[in-house]
């Protein structure tokens, strides 16, 4: 399988065909001048590109051109396909610039929530690993040089350092494999596994379903820009959703759709939303301005996600770092008693 471009590639490509197509400038031609560009760059665009420049100048339409290409998402693809055809390839074009940049912009921010957990956690193990190895083993050899043996009192006070320890390294390197366990299912096809078991965290279930509204809410808006009607456009962004019980709750909201409800009705009736967003996108569609009022509420939905995953950072900070400096405190204060005690007996 070709290797795709990633989302701030497809925002940049987006951008510029739809500033291109604003000047008046047609799709081979606008296609043409990219590819000189990305000569200059190579990789995965510059072959892309001259697929795409070969099938245009035959005629091909830009979506088959991109589909051709083989590196934009099947999403994006849809989106310029369902774009040409209502002749709001400009708007849509621009549309999914923002969209992918968002994309990128979240998935940044997930990036960077989880960087910093994860250089605390093997700070973590490497400080308590260097106790274990040579601060510790340093302090006992010390205390037997200084009284030929430790009494069994004192000697009760390493075996809780060394204790201390080796259960907070045992319990830090299960969760650093946990997680790297659970990175490996997330990115080769076990990604609902590991999300049946981040959902029973109670803040992880919140951040998951506000990404999926966040996506569904996104591409819906894209959709309906399009040119598509509710019911095609629900349907087709389902997929871009990747959240099972958010998906659930779409497919519900289908049915009632079936049964002619709108769907800012179906999904006020089956809480796709909080009450609040519901009511919001109700009033959006009585008053005949669905599209801004979908784009204002996947705007409050990301920010909803950014807001979760930074309180969940904020829990697991401090957390990580309480562990760092009780176990290590209690364990200098074990290996400190002997040296208090002896220094009493010779006073």
């Amino acid at each position: 399988m070709k290797k795709q471009l990633d989302d701030l590639g497809v925002s940049a490509f987006c951008e510029s065909m739809a500033m291109m197509a604003r000047a008046g400038i047609q799709t081979d031609e606008a296609i043409g001048l990219l590819a000189e560009s990305a000569r200059k760059d190579g990789g995965v665009l510059e072959s892309g590109l001259a697929v795409m420049k070969e099938k245009t100048e035959a005629g091909d339409r830009l979506w088959k051109a991109m589909e051709e290409s083989g590196i934009f998402p099947d999403y994006c693809v849809r989106m310029v396909e369902a774009g040409e055809g209502s002749g709001r390839m400009e708007s849509i074009l621009f549309r999914l610039s923002r969209y992918y940049a968002d994309q990128k912009t979240m998935g940044d921010k997930l990036r960077g929530a989880v960087t910093y957990p994860a250089a605390m956690l093997v700070l973590i193990i490497a400080v308590l690993a260097v106790m274990l190895v040579m601060v510790l083993p340093a302090f006992t050899d010390v205390y037997d040089n200084l009284t030929g043996s430790l009494s069994a009192s004192t000697y009760g006070y390493i075996r809780w350092a060394y204790a201390f320890c080796w259960i907070a390294l045992i319990a830090m390197v299960v969760i650093a494999g946990a997680l790297i366990v659970g990175l490996w299912m997330w990115t080769h096809g076990k990604r609902e596994t590991v999300e049946k078991l981040l959902r029973k965290l109670p803040i992880c279930d919140n951040i998951l379903n506000s990404m999926g509204s966040y996506r569904f809410t996104a591409a819906l808006t894209t959709f309906l820009a399009s040119g598509e009607m509710q019911d095609d456009a629900v349907r087709m962004s389902i997929p871009m959703v990747r959240c099972k019980p958010i998906e659930d709750v779409l497919h519900r909201c289908e049915e009632r759709m079936a049964e002619g409800h709108s769907i800012a009705q179906a999904a006020y009736d089956e809480d796709l939303f909080e009450p609040v967003y519901g009511r919001m996108l109700l009033a959006g569609e009585r008053s005949g301005s669905m599209e801004p009022v979908l784009e204002r509420l996947s705007g409050l939905l990301e920010d909803n996600a950014a807001s979760l995953v930074e309180r969940l950072v904020g829990i697991i900070d401090p957390l990580l770092s309480g562990v760092l400096m009780v176990t290590v405190g209690l364990s200098l204060l074990s290996v400190m008693l002997p040296l208090i005690g002896m220094m009493n007996s010779v006073g």
